[in-house]
């Protein structure tokens, strides 16, 4: 039954976040029509996480006392609802207020869908586990481009934003007819404080706190590896729609094809050495790309960095799920994926700040840098003291 309920899952979210996805290469394109310059987009990206970093603590918290299936649909609904009114937007401001919302509806999907799975992972399958969800996160969200750009290319942008909404829909009755809320094994902690009190409780361990920054510093590297490139291979040599969506989802998709393999590596090899490897590959990508000049180098360069990736996000969620059996799925996954929000805020107001003030090929470079400098730091955190053990809450 337990098997049954995670095939549930993991499908629902694969079709939520091909919605997701479809949007991808549409959203600056779309921005920049209404008027947005680097740092509008920037915004326009922080407003959602933002929206999304705040919200998730509080869903986290809650889903672990009330059950994790209402926001998952109340998650769903909200997207159903963008993708209808997102096309409908006619000013910037207007579209910061719809990613906003959108930002909260994503607060109650990925972190509840993470928490859902970490109650059912057997210790010493963290890692697998997790490779399964993030197989179902990435296959969603790198398919999604390349339909994106193939419904812009045929029917404009706003049958684009109209997919997302009917996918969204269809997870939602998915969830609603085939999911139901189940109890963790008594062994995995359930908290029962509020959210401040669990968020200090983590910050309070050495460890927690270098999986939370490696989390934060792994995700600098989305805005412009995803939000920017549609602009970046506009200006280099006026890539279609088509080929952004291709470089996009060939990351994604390599990323998800490895999932399944590096997860079970994770479990058994060392964690804190495999994840250094991981942020170094990102890292390098990120420098190397003000080099690229055509559609190949930039695919090439793509599918080097979904490799990278492919090595650190299950060994990162492997490590969290760990850490959440000492304060409840909800609660970590919840933080954890607040970490993930603060990454791409902090990305996008980079981002913005250094295209508009240094163009987009030393964005890249400066921010590889970046990611290079705190992922290192974040293992050493972790790897400091493997003696220390978090307080049950």
């Amino acid at each position: 039954m337990q098997r049954h309920f995670l095939i549930t899952l993991l499908l629902s979210v694969f079709i939520a976040l091909l919605g997701i996805g479809i949007i991808v290469p549409i959203m600056p394109v779309f921005a920049e029509s209404l008027g947005a310059g680097g740092m509008a987009l920037g915004g326009i990206i922080a407003a959602f996480s933002i929206t999304r970093g705040f919200c998730q603590p509080i869903v986290g918290n809650l889903s672990d006392r009330w059950g994790r299936k209402g926001f998952l649909l109340s998650g769903l609904t909200v997207y159903t609802l963008v993708g209808l009114i997102m096309p409908e937007a006619t000013t910037v401001p207007s579209l910061v207020l719809i990613r906003a919302l959108h930002g909260v509806g994503s607060a109650m999907i990925v972190p509840v869908a993470m928490a859902y799975v970490s109650d059912m992972a057997p210790a010493g399958s963290e890692g697998r586990y997790m490779g399964m969800l993030n197989v179902a996160i990435f296959t969603g969200i790198g398919s999604g481009p390349l339909i994106g750009g193939v419904c812009t290319d045929i029917w404009g942008m706003s049958s684009a934003f109209y997919v997302m909404a009917g996918l969204s829909a269809v997870a939602l009755l998915l969830v609603l007819l085939q999911l139901r809320d189940f109890s963790a094994p008594a062994a995995k902690v359930v908290s029962k404080v509020g959210v401040i009190k669990a968020i200090q409780t983590m910050l309070a361990v050495r460890r927690t706190v270098g999986i939370l920054l490696a989390r934060l510093s792994t995700m600098i590297i989305m805005v412009p590896t995803m939000a920017f490139l549609p602009l970046l291979m506009h200006q280099w040599f006026d890539a279609t729609g088509v080929q952004i969506g291709v470089v996009i989802a060939a990351r994604t998709l390599i990323n998800a094809v490895l999932q399944t393999p590096f997860g079970r590596l994770a479990d058994r090899k060392d964690k804190i050495r495999l994840l250094r490897f991981g942020c170094l590959v990102i890292s390098g990508v990120m420098c190397l790309v003000p080099l690229a000049d055509n559609f190949w180098a930039l695919l090439g360069l793509f599918i080097i960095l979904g490799c990278g990736e492919a090595i650190i996000w299950p060994t990162l969620g492997a490590l969290a799920t760990e850490e959440g059996r000492r304060y409840g799925q909800g609660n970590m996954m919840g933080v954890f994926n607040l970490a993930m929000s603060g990454g791409v805020f902090f990305g996008a107001i980079g981002a913005g700040f250094t295209t508009d003030y240094f163009g987009l090929h030393w964005s890249f470079f400066l921010i590889g840098l970046l990611v290079f400098g705190l992922t290192m730091a974040a293992t050493r955190i972790i790897a400091g003291d493997p003696r220390q053990e978090s307080t049950v809450i």
